[in-house]
């Protein structure tokens, strides 16, 4: 792995080289980027703009200087002579274009370079040393910054005169306390770290550690900013053009050619055409490639999973037998992962679950077995770079892996609902619990504003909420812990679902409230007749609530039992005896309290 990925792994012993693995992570950064369609565009125009800059010798048709002042050969159209016409002096566009490349190349990649060998070596020193050399250097960054960055340019241009190198050291300035303050807020962050205490201890120099050790941190956002900052060089340098005060008229640059065009639209309004166009799609392509530059080094590209719509999952999942007419859920071998940079993580391996209509199945298991990412699977909640790789969830007898975020909706709520564990997270903190409530009540019956409101005040009720018609336009704050609980269960229950699964729904109660919430729970079932998948990681719920009981240890399913007394006197596999010894109270050792010694004095 490259310093770009883990910059903590770099050796701090002196004279310490790359790890060999750097060009790993190179690779992995490259194949990302052109993994993204925009970002491979980009690429596919810069290398254009560079074979133009390098070739402009071969590929240009005429002498970029070569003046034609005869009438027919000042502002002209394009022609088959000149394919993007000529300018005020006759001299073709094209040519000037092709030159013009390594203006705008020249003038980006210079002004970039010129700002961080200014930039970075101040804003490692002020991050690192800190203190009052760190407040008084940010107040100067802070009032250098203040000034109006045309206006440096401005000056910088009257004092040192027309030309490519004025031109990068001005525009340079103008960016360098950016890299300033980038450099010092990351040097702040690492100083603290311990590879940074390990390199002291071995008793490195101060600048090596700055440069060596620090400074391999900064890799992936000094390439990001100095992509994107690459691209608004160029503007600055094309504005200071066609203004007049940047390169001298006679140099082929594209800020020039637009001033011209500016100039002579009235003549010839298609002059703008080439060298606009041109700097618009150069500034976007920097800038597409330092986004795209920046999910890579950063980890927010995720391999895309294939989706598995109902015809394609066939493939991917063992032959499935028709549906039980009797289920309500049935999960067959299921695999979820997490697909990264690296080789995909499993995190769920080949599940399988049926739940029958009316009946309470506890799954068991401690925490990070998968419990909740299986039923995060079942509601389509997964999170971005996590992914159902094969097998099959059938709800009520429709398939739900291969469906998406629109189709999903006609089965959440009314289908299948959820309780989370935390009910004040689950809450929404600055809408009335009547709000939150009427919303689904709306979205599934159309019922009217004081039909759902009447409709809610059934609901909590119905949960136990004590003064429900006054309490409605209560904010969850309002409630204890479990009161907010029965209105997260209020708002399940809404739109009538034939599955609720209550993911560790009374972890976060007293144990009187979880008994009570546990009743209730099983009051809903018998009076609704819906199923309900408990996920806990107490023994003591599902001996008071469940029907059946599944126990899952490292993503796998390891036992299914027919009742859930069975799980209890003769638990089937190692782990569920372990789980169950694990929280069966041993009866302590008599000790015997040693003697006090009485002084008297």
């Amino acid at each position: 792995m490259s310093a770009l990925e883990n910059p903590h792994t770099t050796t701090v012993a002196a004279g310490a080289q790359a790890a060999p693995s750097a060009p790993t992570g190179i690779l992995r950064v490259v194949r990302i980027v052109l993994g993204k369609p925009l970002a491979v565009v980009a690429i596919c125009w810069l290398l254009l703009v560079v074979i133009a800059a390098v070739g402009a010798d071969w590929l240009a048709p005429y002498d970029p200087l070569e003046n034609n002042f005869t009438l027919e050969g000042i502002l002209q159209g394009p022609s088959a002579e000149h394919w993007l016409g000529t300018d005020e002096n006759g001299r073709d566009v094209l040519s000037r274009l092709l030159y013009g490349a390594r203006i705008a190349l020249a003038v980006g990649f210079g002004s970039v370079l010129v700002a961080m060998l200014i930039g970075v070596p101040i804003g490692l020193f002020l991050g690192y040393r800190g203190g009052w050399s760190d407040r008084v250097g940010t107040r100067f960054v802070d009032i250098f910054d203040a000034l109006p960055g045309m206006l440096v340019a401005f000056a910088i241009v009257a004092i040192l005169g027309r030309g490519l190198p004025s031109i990068m050291l001005a525009i340079g300035l103008i960016f360098a306390m950016n890299f300033a303050r980038m450099a010092r807020a990351i040097t702040l962050a690492e100083r603290s770290k311990l590879y940074v205490d390990a390199a002291k201890v071995g008793g490195i120099r101060e600048s090596s550690i700055l440069f060596r050790q620090v400074l391999p941190n900064l890799a992936g956002p000094l390439v990001i900013q100095g992509a994107i900052l690459v691209g608004a060089a160029i503007i600055i340098e094309s504005a200071l053009s066609f203004l007049g005060i940047g390169l001298e008229s006679s140099v082929p640059s594209w800020g020039g050619l637009l001033g011209v065009a500016a100039a002579k639209q009235a003549v010839q309004p298609f002059l703008a055409f080439p060298p606009g166009l041109t700097i618009i799609l150069t500034v976007l392509a920097f800038n597409v490639l330092g986004d795209a530059v920046s999910e890579a080094l950063h980890g927010e590209k995720r391999k895309r999973f294939k989706i598995l719509t109902p015809k394609t999952q066939a493939a991917a999942a063992p032959a499935a037998a028709a549906a039980d007419p009797d289920a309500i859920l049935e999960i067959r071998h299921l695999n979820v992962e997490l697909r990264g940079a690296g080789e995909p993580v499993p995190l769920v391996r080949d599940v399988s679950l049926t739940l029958q209509r009316g009946e309470i199945v506890g799954l068991l298991g401690e925490s990070g077995s998968g419990k909740s990412t299986t039923a995060r699977a079942v509601l389509g909640l997964l999170p971005p770079g996590i992914g159902i790789s094969s097998g099959s969830i059938l709800l009520d007898g429709h398939e739900l892996v291969g469906r998406t975020e629109k189709q999903l909706r006609r089965f959440r709520g009314t289908t299948v609902a959820a309780v989370f564990q935390d009910p004040m997270a689950s809450l929404s903190p600055v809408h009335t619990v009547g709000e939150q409530l009427r919303e689904p009540l709306r979205a599934h019956f159309k019922l009217s504003k004081k039909a759902a409101r009447a409709r809610a005040i059934e609901l909590l009720d119905r949960v136990g909420v004590q003064n429900a018609a006054a309490r409605i336009d209560d904010y969850p704050h309002q409630f204890s812990g479990g009161m907010a609980q029965r209105v997260a269960i209020a708002m399940a229950l809404s739109a009538g679902p034939m599955l609720l699964i209550a993911d560790e729904a009374t972890s976060a109660l007293d144990v009187t409230t979880q008994a009570q919430v546990l009743d209730l729970l099983l009051d809903l079932r018998d009076e609704f007749g819906m199923a309900i998948l408990l996920i806990t990681h107490d023994l003591g719920v599902v001996a008071e609530a469940c029907d059946r009981a599944a126990v899952m240890y490292r993503g796998e399913v390891v036992e299914i039992t027919e009742d859930a007394a069975t799980l209890f006197d003769a638990p089937a596999h190692e782990y569920t005896a372990k789980l169950l010894s694990a929280r069966t109270p041993r009866p302590r050792r008599k000790t015997v309290a040693p003697p006090v010694e009485t002084v008297v004095p």
